[in-house]
Protein backbone atom coordinates (compact mmCIF):
# COMPACT_ATOMS: atom_id res chain seq x y z
CA UNK A 1 0.00 0.00 0.00
CA UNK A 2 1.50 3.31 -1.05
CA UNK A 3 2.43 5.66 1.78
CA UNK A 4 3.76 9.13 1.12
CA UNK A 5 5.28 10.82 4.16
CA UNK A 6 6.40 14.38 4.71
CA UNK A 7 9.95 13.24 4.13
CA UNK A 8 9.11 12.50 0.51
CA UNK A 9 8.64 16.21 -0.05
CA UNK A 10 12.32 16.88 0.58
CA UNK A 11 14.02 16.66 -2.80
CA UNK A 12 17.72 15.95 -3.13
CA UNK A 13 19.29 18.63 -5.26
CA UNK A 14 16.06 19.79 -6.95
CA UNK A 15 13.12 21.90 -5.83
CA UNK A 16 9.52 20.69 -5.92
CA UNK A 17 8.72 23.22 -8.62
CA UNK A 18 11.69 22.13 -10.72
CA UNK A 19 10.65 18.48 -10.51
CA UNK A 20 7.16 19.33 -11.71
CA UNK A 21 8.52 21.52 -14.51
CA UNK A 22 10.93 18.87 -15.82
CA UNK A 23 8.62 15.87 -15.59
CA UNK A 24 8.17 14.16 -18.92
CA UNK A 25 10.58 16.60 -20.53
CA UNK A 26 14.17 16.48 -21.70
CA UNK A 27 15.95 16.76 -25.01
CA UNK A 28 15.98 12.99 -25.49
CA UNK A 29 13.09 11.68 -23.38
CA UNK A 30 13.35 9.18 -20.56
CA UNK A 31 17.00 8.39 -21.30
CA UNK A 32 17.83 12.06 -20.93
CA UNK A 33 15.97 12.15 -17.63
CA UNK A 34 18.01 9.18 -16.39
CA UNK A 35 21.21 11.00 -17.29
CA UNK A 36 20.04 14.04 -15.32
CA UNK A 37 19.38 11.87 -12.27
CA UNK A 38 22.68 10.00 -12.73
CA UNK A 39 24.57 13.30 -12.79
CA UNK A 40 22.80 14.37 -9.61
CA UNK A 41 23.61 11.04 -7.95
CA UNK A 42 27.24 11.27 -8.98
CA UNK A 43 27.41 14.79 -7.58
CA UNK A 44 26.06 13.45 -4.28
CA UNK A 45 28.85 10.86 -4.18
CA UNK A 46 26.69 7.80 -4.85
CA UNK A 47 28.51 4.63 -5.85
CA UNK A 48 29.08 3.48 -9.40
CA UNK A 49 26.94 0.41 -8.61
CA UNK A 50 23.98 2.64 -7.71
CA UNK A 51 24.33 4.74 -10.83
CA UNK A 52 24.62 1.60 -12.97
CA UNK A 53 21.35 0.31 -11.49
CA UNK A 54 19.66 3.45 -12.78
CA UNK A 55 21.22 3.18 -16.22
CA UNK A 56 19.80 -0.31 -16.74
CA UNK A 57 16.11 0.63 -16.24
CA UNK A 58 13.49 1.40 -18.86
CA UNK A 59 10.24 3.34 -18.78
CA UNK A 60 7.54 0.96 -17.52
CA UNK A 61 3.99 1.60 -18.81
CA UNK A 62 2.64 -1.17 -16.54
CA UNK A 63 3.58 0.94 -13.50
CA UNK A 64 1.72 3.93 -14.91
CA UNK A 65 -1.33 1.77 -15.59
CA UNK A 66 -1.27 0.56 -11.96
CA UNK A 67 -0.93 4.13 -10.72
CA UNK A 68 -4.03 5.21 -12.62
CA UNK A 69 -6.16 2.27 -11.49
CA UNK A 70 -6.11 2.32 -7.68
CA UNK A 71 -9.72 1.52 -6.86
CA UNK A 72 -9.36 -0.54 -3.69
CA UNK A 73 -10.18 2.36 -1.37
CA UNK A 74 -13.53 3.04 -3.03
CA UNK A 75 -14.75 0.08 -0.96
CA UNK A 76 -16.52 0.66 2.35
CA UNK A 77 -14.83 -0.22 5.63
CA UNK A 78 -16.95 -3.37 6.01
CA UNK A 79 -16.23 -4.51 2.46
CA UNK A 80 -12.50 -3.94 2.83
CA UNK A 81 -12.11 -5.25 6.38
CA UNK A 82 -14.21 -8.38 5.73
CA UNK A 83 -11.86 -9.25 2.89
CA UNK A 84 -8.58 -8.23 4.51
CA UNK A 85 -9.15 -9.42 8.10
CA UNK A 86 -9.88 -12.99 7.09
CA UNK A 87 -9.90 -16.05 9.32
CA UNK A 88 -6.66 -17.10 7.66
CA UNK A 89 -4.95 -13.81 8.50
CA UNK A 90 -6.23 -13.89 12.07
CA UNK A 91 -4.94 -17.42 12.58
CA UNK A 92 -1.63 -16.73 10.86
CA UNK A 93 -1.22 -13.50 12.80
CA UNK A 94 -1.61 -15.36 16.09
CA UNK A 95 0.90 -17.93 14.89
CA UNK A 96 3.42 -15.20 14.10
CA UNK A 97 2.90 -13.56 17.48
CA UNK A 98 3.68 -16.89 19.16
CA UNK A 99 6.57 -17.80 16.85
CA UNK A 100 8.40 -14.49 17.34
CA UNK A 101 7.28 -13.72 20.88
CA UNK A 102 10.79 -12.89 22.09
CA UNK A 103 11.26 -10.48 19.18
CA UNK A 104 7.97 -8.72 19.85
CA UNK A 105 8.68 -8.51 23.56
CA UNK A 106 12.07 -6.90 22.84
CA UNK A 107 10.60 -4.49 20.30
CA UNK A 108 7.79 -3.43 22.63
CA UNK A 109 10.25 -2.94 25.48
CA UNK A 110 12.37 -0.63 23.33
CA UNK A 111 9.71 1.20 21.31
CA UNK A 112 6.42 0.71 23.16
CA UNK A 113 4.54 -0.69 20.15
CA UNK A 114 2.60 -3.94 20.83
CA UNK A 115 3.21 -6.98 18.68
CA UNK A 116 -0.44 -7.11 17.57
CA UNK A 117 -0.13 -3.67 15.97
CA UNK A 118 2.99 -4.69 14.04
CA UNK A 119 1.63 -8.07 12.97
CA UNK A 120 -1.55 -6.46 11.63
CA UNK A 121 0.46 -4.18 9.35
CA UNK A 122 2.67 -7.13 8.37
CA UNK A 123 -0.38 -9.16 7.39
CA UNK A 124 -2.11 -6.39 5.45
CA UNK A 125 0.96 -5.13 3.63
CA UNK A 126 2.39 -8.42 2.33
CA UNK A 127 0.54 -11.38 3.84
CA UNK A 128 3.38 -11.81 6.36
CA UNK A 129 6.04 -11.57 3.67
CA UNK A 130 4.42 -13.87 1.11
CA UNK A 131 3.64 -11.10 -1.40
CA UNK A 132 6.32 -8.42 -1.39
CA UNK A 133 6.12 -7.74 -5.14
CA UNK A 134 8.49 -8.39 -8.01
CA UNK A 135 8.74 -5.02 -9.73
CA UNK A 136 12.18 -3.52 -10.29
CA UNK A 137 12.13 -0.80 -7.63
CA UNK A 138 14.52 1.60 -9.35
CA UNK A 139 12.65 1.19 -12.64
CA UNK A 140 9.27 1.80 -10.99
CA UNK A 141 10.46 4.90 -9.18
CA UNK A 142 12.24 6.30 -12.22
CA UNK A 143 9.04 5.82 -14.23
CA UNK A 144 6.90 7.54 -11.59
CA UNK A 145 9.44 10.35 -11.12
CA UNK A 146 9.41 10.94 -14.89
CA UNK A 147 5.62 10.84 -15.07
CA UNK A 148 3.87 14.18 -14.52
CA UNK A 149 1.22 13.02 -12.05
CA UNK A 150 3.33 13.10 -8.86
CA UNK A 151 7.00 13.76 -9.72
CA UNK A 152 7.57 15.77 -6.55
CA UNK A 153 6.75 12.67 -4.50
CA UNK A 154 8.71 10.09 -6.44
CA UNK A 155 11.89 11.97 -7.34
CA UNK A 156 13.14 11.86 -3.71
CA UNK A 157 12.14 8.19 -3.48
CA UNK A 158 14.25 7.42 -6.54
CA UNK A 159 17.25 9.20 -5.04
CA UNK A 160 16.75 7.37 -1.73
CA UNK A 161 16.63 4.02 -3.55
CA UNK A 162 19.96 4.77 -5.19
CA UNK A 163 21.33 5.86 -1.81
CA UNK A 164 20.33 2.50 -0.27
CA UNK A 165 22.30 0.71 -2.97
CA UNK A 166 25.21 3.07 -2.52
CA UNK A 167 25.28 2.48 1.25
CA UNK A 168 25.11 -1.29 0.84
CA UNK A 169 21.76 -1.76 2.57
CA UNK A 170 20.39 -3.39 -0.57
CA UNK A 171 22.01 -4.75 -3.72
CA UNK A 172 20.52 -3.90 -7.13
CA UNK A 173 19.21 -7.48 -7.21
CA UNK A 174 17.42 -6.91 -3.87
CA UNK A 175 15.69 -3.83 -5.27
CA UNK A 176 12.43 -5.56 -6.06
CA UNK A 177 9.03 -4.87 -4.56
CA UNK A 178 5.62 -3.30 -5.17
CA UNK A 179 4.79 -1.32 -8.29
CA UNK A 180 5.02 2.05 -6.48
CA UNK A 181 8.50 1.42 -5.09
CA UNK A 182 7.73 -0.07 -1.66
CA UNK A 183 10.32 -2.57 -0.47
CA UNK A 184 10.27 -5.50 1.92
CA UNK A 185 7.76 -7.25 4.14
CA UNK A 186 6.41 -4.03 5.66
CA UNK A 187 6.45 -2.16 2.34
CA UNK A 188 8.71 0.77 3.20
CA UNK A 189 9.29 3.39 0.57
CA UNK A 190 13.02 4.08 0.13
CA UNK A 191 13.00 7.37 2.08
CA UNK A 192 11.38 5.58 5.04
CA UNK A 193 13.84 2.71 4.70
CA UNK A 194 16.82 5.05 4.55
CA UNK A 195 15.73 7.24 7.46
CA UNK A 196 14.00 4.76 9.78
CA UNK A 197 15.17 1.17 9.29
CA UNK A 198 17.25 -0.37 12.09
CA UNK A 199 19.56 -3.37 12.38
CA UNK A 200 17.74 -5.08 15.27
CA UNK A 201 19.26 -8.53 14.79
CA UNK A 202 22.81 -7.11 14.96
CA UNK A 203 24.12 -8.64 11.73
CA UNK A 204 25.42 -5.34 10.37
CA UNK A 205 22.64 -4.84 7.79
CA UNK A 206 19.23 -3.20 7.86
CA UNK A 207 17.34 -5.95 6.09
CA UNK A 208 13.60 -5.36 5.65
CA UNK A 209 13.27 -8.15 3.10
CA UNK A 210 14.33 -11.16 5.19
CA UNK A 211 15.03 -10.28 8.86
CA UNK A 212 11.89 -10.40 11.03
CA UNK A 213 13.64 -8.56 13.92
CA UNK A 214 14.72 -5.76 11.57
CA UNK A 215 11.26 -5.58 9.95
CA UNK A 216 9.34 -5.39 13.21
CA UNK A 217 11.70 -2.98 14.96
CA UNK A 218 11.83 -0.73 11.91
CA UNK A 219 8.04 -0.72 11.67
CA UNK A 220 7.82 0.21 15.35
CA UNK A 221 10.38 2.97 14.86
CA UNK A 222 8.40 4.35 11.93
CA UNK A 223 5.25 4.42 14.08
CA UNK A 224 7.20 6.27 16.78
CA UNK A 225 8.28 8.77 14.14
CA UNK A 226 4.61 9.18 13.22
CA UNK A 227 3.71 9.95 16.83
CA UNK A 228 2.99 6.60 18.50
CA UNK A 229 2.65 6.85 22.29
CA UNK A 230 3.61 3.84 24.39
CA UNK A 231 1.09 2.24 26.75
CA UNK A 232 -1.87 3.98 25.14
CA UNK A 233 -4.80 2.51 23.17
CA UNK A 234 -5.41 3.05 19.46
CA UNK A 235 -8.97 1.91 18.68
CA UNK A 236 -11.93 0.63 20.70
CA UNK A 237 -15.18 -0.61 19.22
CA UNK A 238 -18.27 0.99 20.76
CA UNK A 239 -22.03 1.23 20.31
CA UNK A 240 -23.73 4.53 19.61
CA UNK A 241 -27.30 5.53 20.48
CA UNK A 242 -29.97 6.42 17.94
CA UNK A 243 -29.46 10.11 18.63
CA UNK A 244 -26.16 11.91 19.16
CA UNK A 245 -24.62 15.27 18.22
CA UNK A 246 -23.41 13.63 15.01
CA UNK A 247 -21.31 16.60 13.98
CA UNK A 248 -19.02 15.73 16.90
CA UNK A 249 -18.26 12.32 15.35
CA UNK A 250 -15.07 13.35 13.60
CA UNK A 251 -11.50 12.12 13.96
CA UNK A 252 -10.43 15.76 14.22
CA UNK A 253 -12.68 16.33 17.28
CA UNK A 254 -11.85 14.87 20.68
CA UNK A 255 -13.87 14.77 23.87
CA UNK A 256 -13.19 13.11 27.23
CA UNK A 257 -14.57 9.59 27.41
CA UNK A 258 -16.87 10.87 30.12
CA UNK A 259 -18.57 13.10 27.56
CA UNK A 260 -19.07 10.24 25.11
CA UNK A 261 -20.54 8.23 27.99
CA UNK A 262 -22.98 11.06 28.78
CA UNK A 263 -24.06 11.07 25.14
CA UNK A 264 -24.89 7.37 25.38
CA UNK A 265 -21.83 5.74 23.83
CA UNK A 266 -21.14 2.32 25.37
CA UNK A 267 -18.59 -0.45 24.93
CA UNK A 268 -19.23 -2.96 22.14
CA UNK A 269 -20.63 -5.34 24.78
CA UNK A 270 -23.18 -2.76 25.85
CA UNK A 271 -21.42 -2.11 29.15
CA UNK A 272 -20.35 1.37 30.18
CA UNK A 273 -17.11 2.79 28.85
CA UNK A 274 -14.61 4.37 31.22
CA UNK A 275 -16.11 7.74 32.11
CA UNK A 276 -12.78 9.49 32.64
CA UNK A 277 -10.96 12.47 31.16
CA UNK A 278 -9.00 10.46 28.60
CA UNK A 279 -9.47 12.11 25.16
CA UNK A 280 -10.96 10.22 22.24
CA UNK A 281 -12.59 10.91 18.90
CA UNK A 282 -15.67 9.06 17.69
CA UNK A 283 -14.90 7.35 14.39
CA UNK A 284 -17.88 6.35 12.25
CA UNK A 285 -16.25 4.97 9.08
CA UNK A 286 -19.70 4.34 7.53
CA UNK A 287 -21.74 6.99 9.29
CA UNK A 288 -24.17 6.78 12.17
CA UNK A 289 -25.70 3.48 11.05
CA UNK A 290 -22.43 1.59 10.58
CA UNK A 291 -19.62 0.36 12.83
CA UNK A 292 -18.43 2.73 15.56
CA UNK A 293 -15.10 3.18 17.33
CA UNK A 294 -13.43 5.45 19.82
CA UNK A 295 -10.23 6.50 18.11
CA UNK A 296 -7.31 7.59 20.26
CA UNK A 297 -4.21 9.66 19.50
CA UNK A 298 -2.28 6.61 18.33
CA UNK A 299 -4.87 6.15 15.60
CA UNK A 300 -5.33 9.78 14.58
CA UNK A 301 -1.57 10.32 14.35
CA UNK A 302 0.46 7.16 13.79
CA UNK A 303 -2.06 5.08 11.86
CA UNK A 304 -3.16 7.86 9.55
CA UNK A 305 0.45 8.78 8.82
CA UNK A 306 1.31 5.17 8.00
CA UNK A 307 -1.48 5.29 5.42
CA UNK A 308 -3.76 8.30 5.00
CA UNK A 309 -6.65 6.20 3.67
CA UNK A 310 -9.27 6.06 6.42
CA UNK A 311 -10.52 2.69 5.16
CA UNK A 312 -7.05 1.13 5.26
CA UNK A 313 -6.01 2.68 8.58
CA UNK A 314 -9.26 1.72 10.30
CA UNK A 315 -8.89 -1.83 8.98
CA UNK A 316 -5.29 -2.07 10.19
CA UNK A 317 -6.23 -0.78 13.64
CA UNK A 318 -9.27 -3.08 13.82
CA UNK A 319 -7.12 -6.05 12.75
CA UNK A 320 -4.74 -5.29 15.63
CA UNK A 321 -7.63 -5.23 18.12
CA UNK A 322 -8.78 -8.63 16.84
CA UNK A 323 -5.28 -10.03 17.34
CA UNK A 324 -5.44 -8.56 20.84
CA UNK A 325 -8.63 -10.47 21.64
CA UNK A 326 -11.49 -8.23 20.49
CA UNK A 327 -14.49 -9.75 18.74
CA UNK A 328 -15.70 -9.30 15.18
CA UNK A 329 -16.98 -5.82 14.48
CA UNK A 330 -20.70 -5.12 14.76
CA UNK A 331 -21.91 -3.92 11.34
CA UNK A 332 -24.30 -1.47 12.97
CA UNK A 333 -27.82 -0.70 11.86
CA UNK A 334 -27.27 -1.25 8.15
CA UNK A 335 -25.47 1.76 6.70
CA UNK A 336 -26.43 2.66 3.16
CA UNK A 337 -23.48 2.52 0.74
CA UNK A 338 -23.39 4.54 -2.47
CA UNK A 339 -21.63 3.14 -5.50
CA UNK A 340 -18.31 4.63 -6.62
CA UNK A 341 -20.15 6.24 -9.55
CA UNK A 342 -22.64 7.83 -7.14
CA UNK A 343 -19.78 9.17 -5.02
CA UNK A 344 -18.15 10.61 -8.15
CA UNK A 345 -21.43 12.34 -9.00
CA UNK A 346 -21.57 13.72 -5.46
CA UNK A 347 -17.94 14.88 -5.70
CA UNK A 348 -18.69 16.76 -8.93
CA UNK A 349 -21.65 18.51 -7.28
CA UNK A 350 -19.57 19.42 -4.24
CA UNK A 351 -16.69 20.65 -6.39
CA UNK A 352 -19.11 22.83 -8.36
CA UNK A 353 -20.20 24.35 -5.03
CA UNK A 354 -16.60 25.34 -4.35
CA UNK A 355 -15.45 22.51 -2.09
CA UNK A 356 -11.96 21.06 -2.46
CA UNK A 357 -12.69 17.35 -2.75
CA UNK A 358 -9.44 16.53 -4.52
CA UNK A 359 -9.54 14.14 -7.45
CA UNK A 360 -13.01 13.08 -8.66
CA UNK A 361 -12.39 9.38 -8.04
CA UNK A 362 -15.33 7.87 -6.16
CA UNK A 363 -13.30 7.60 -2.94
CA UNK A 364 -14.34 9.15 0.35
CA UNK A 365 -11.19 11.04 1.16
CA UNK A 366 -10.71 13.68 3.80
CA UNK A 367 -11.84 16.55 1.58
CA UNK A 368 -14.97 14.77 0.37
CA UNK A 369 -16.02 13.76 3.88
CA UNK A 370 -15.52 17.33 5.15
CA UNK A 371 -17.63 18.72 2.30
CA UNK A 372 -20.37 16.15 2.95
CA UNK A 373 -20.45 17.10 6.62
CA UNK A 374 -20.74 20.80 5.81
CA UNK A 375 -23.64 20.19 3.45
CA UNK A 376 -25.36 17.90 5.96
CA UNK A 377 -25.22 20.71 8.54
CA UNK A 378 -26.66 23.21 6.05
CA UNK A 379 -29.44 20.83 5.02
CA UNK A 380 -30.37 19.82 8.56
CA UNK A 381 -29.29 16.20 8.09
CA UNK A 382 -27.31 14.14 10.64
CA UNK A 383 -23.80 15.46 10.09
CA UNK A 384 -21.92 12.16 10.18
CA UNK A 385 -19.82 12.77 7.03
CA UNK A 386 -21.34 9.72 5.31
CA UNK A 387 -23.04 10.11 1.91
CA UNK A 388 -26.58 8.85 1.41
CA UNK A 389 -29.07 8.87 -1.45
CA UNK A 390 -31.11 11.38 0.55
CA UNK A 391 -28.15 13.77 0.55
CA UNK A 392 -27.48 13.16 -3.13
CA UNK A 393 -31.13 13.81 -4.00
CA UNK A 394 -31.19 17.06 -2.01
CA UNK A 395 -28.05 18.29 -3.76
CA UNK A 396 -29.22 17.50 -7.29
Amino acid sequence: MIRLTLATLLLTGMSLAAAAQTCGKSADGFDGFKRQVAAEAKGQGYSAQAIAALAAVQYDPVVIKRDRAQNVFSQTFLQFSDRMVSNYRLKEGQNRLAQYRTVFDAVEKKYGVPGAVLVAFWGLETDFGANTGDFNTVQSLATLAWDCRRPEKFRPQLMAALDLISKGDLSPEDMRGAWAGEIGQAQFLPVEYDETAVDFDGDGRRDLRHSVPDIMASSARLLIKHGWKANQPWLQEVRVPDELPWDQADIAIQHPRSQWARWGVTAASGKAIKADSFPAALLLPMGKDGPAFLAYDNFTTAYLKWNESLVYSTTAAYFATRLGGAGKVNPGRGAEALTADDVMTLQKILAAKGYDVGKIDGKLGKGTRAAIKDQQVKLGLPADSWPTRELLAKLH
